[in-house]
């Protein structure tokens, strides 16, 4: 497997004690593997996937993007910093251009050799000796390999939350991360449950294709223009943040002034703040409601053969359910206890959502939601890893500092704002207070 080393051209011998493990090449795997070539630490990646991009590459094999797939950020909010999208490229690019973006990216710093496609980690364990031992699957069959340590950047969305109904259903039901086409809905009574991003994106692209189109939710939501006043709307308000309850009093007044007021269009009325839970960043939802080429129903209460029959107690029939119901984290290569993770439904404890007090050489990458914080925030997630890997040599003092703040009370990086209790929130962070931590830990190191 070849191997980035920093003293020299690529060596395959070079899979020694002294290389980290980088687990994925998608965004969060490209900033760890670009970090640790930085500042001169050898690593070796794997790769599920024949190439780099993670998610965007629509033919990988644990793809949960579509063909109508675009970014809900947009990209000056959401690139490398140190890699700007070409100004030719939309203000939300597609997947296409998005795996476009990431092979440029790996391309421009020689990362793709760095890593073994087609490879997937079955295990990484402690070697017992302050090493690691990794164990996967690919070309060469079954290989073990010892590291000085592992980034685990294998992504959030990859393993579907597919929840238990009461009753069954004759049709189709499929979890979003299945879906890649709205052909499938030709003709056809659909319904989707839940109107989280992808939900709602399928629904636009369902009207076009099927017969009927209803969307189930159990709560209301706050839906998000992406443009505003002409700009991308999350391009706005860049500067100093602004106190949590006059954000939310300022945005929630402008949103009504362009979208509308939900709860007009079928929704239930929010039980939460805006920015309490992800926004949904879809107002082409709105507009298929209001011109009736869509309707929302309650909850589910069970399905029943040919239909489902809601909480309220109506009941209508489909040919098609689609499961738009999120996605668990995802570490079935590492002992949960490593992670101080109790299991679903929670988030791994982890400091600034990077380091386990478990082992000093196994890091996180990629595990925040924010709304806003880009790769960029991946990236300086990174650097604060590489920054700790070199200031064990280089600051010891500094990166024994750090280790003390691993072992004790977790930061808060709420940002003021009090998030539901959901499981797709428990590794939520405001992206102000998030940065300005990470950015204030790299500061120490040096």
């Amino acid at each position: 497997m070849p191997v980035v080393n920093p003293t020299g051209p690529l060596d395959n011998a070079a899979t020694g004690p002294e290389t980290y493990a980088v687990i994925g090449a998608g965004p969060s795997g490209l900033a760890a593997a670009r970090n640790l070539q930085r500042f001169g630490i050898p690593w070796s990646g794997y790769e599920l996937s024949s190439g780099v991009g993670g998610l965007w590459d629509i033919g990988g094999p644990r793809s949960t993007v579509y063909e109508s797939a675009h970014l809900i950020s947009s990209k000056r909010t959401t690139e490398f910093s140190e890699f700007p999208m070409r100004d030719e490229v939309a203000d939300y690019p597609s997947h296409r251009e998005l795996l476009a973006y990431f092979r440029d990216f790996a391309a421009a710093h020689d990362l793709t050799s760095g890593f073994a496609f087609g490879t997937e980690v079955t295990s990484a364990r402690p070697s017992g000796d302050g090493g690691w031992i990794v164990v996967s699957e690919g070309p060469e069959g079954r290989v073990e390999r010892r590291h000085a340590g592992v980034v685990a950047a294998n992504g959030t969305l990859s393993e579907p939350s597919v929840p238990a109904f009461e009753g069954s259903f004759d049709g189709e039901i499929f979890h979003t991360s299945a879906y890649k086409s709205p052909t499938v809905f030709a003709g056809k009574r659909v319904l989707i449950i839940g109107a989280g991003n992808s939900g709602c994106d399928i629904a636009v692209d369902a009207v076009h294709h099927a017969a009927s189109v209803d969307m189930s939710v159990r709560r209301g939501y706050y839906f998000v223009p992406k443009y505003l006043f002409g700009k991308p709307s999350d391009t706005l308000n860049q500067g100093k943040p602004l106190p949590p309850r006059i954000k939310q009093a300022i945005d929630s007044r402008v949103l009504r002034m362009f979208t509308g007021d939900p709860v007009k269009f079928g929704f239930p009325k929010p039980d939460y703040k805006i920015y309490e839970s992800h926004p949904i960043v879809n107002s082409l939802v709105l507009h298929h409601l209001g011109h009736g080429d869509l309707s929302v129903q309650p909850d589910i209460d069970r399905l029943d053969g040919d239909g489902v029959v809601f909480a309220d107690g109506t009941r209508r029939s489909y040919d098609v359910i689609v499961l738009a119901t999120g996605y668990h984290l995802h570490y079935p290569f590492l002992d949960p206890g490593l992670l101080r993770w109790s299991g679903r439904g929670t988030a791994p404890d982890l400091y600034l959502n990077i380091f386990t007090q478990q082992d000093p050489n196994l890091f996180v990458l990629g595990m925040i939601e924010a709304s806003g914080i880009g790769w960029q925030g991946r990236y300086e997630q990174a650097e604060l890893v590489a920054s700790y890997l070199r200031a064990r040599s280089a600051n010891p003092g500094a990166a024994r500092a750090l280790e003390d703040r691993v072992a004790g009370p977790r930061p808060d990086l709420s940002g003021g704002y009090h998030y539901l209790g959901l499981e797709r929130m428990s590794y939520y962070v405001n992206k102000d207070a998030y940065r300005s931590a990470v950015r204030s830990e790299i500061e120490r190191l040096r």
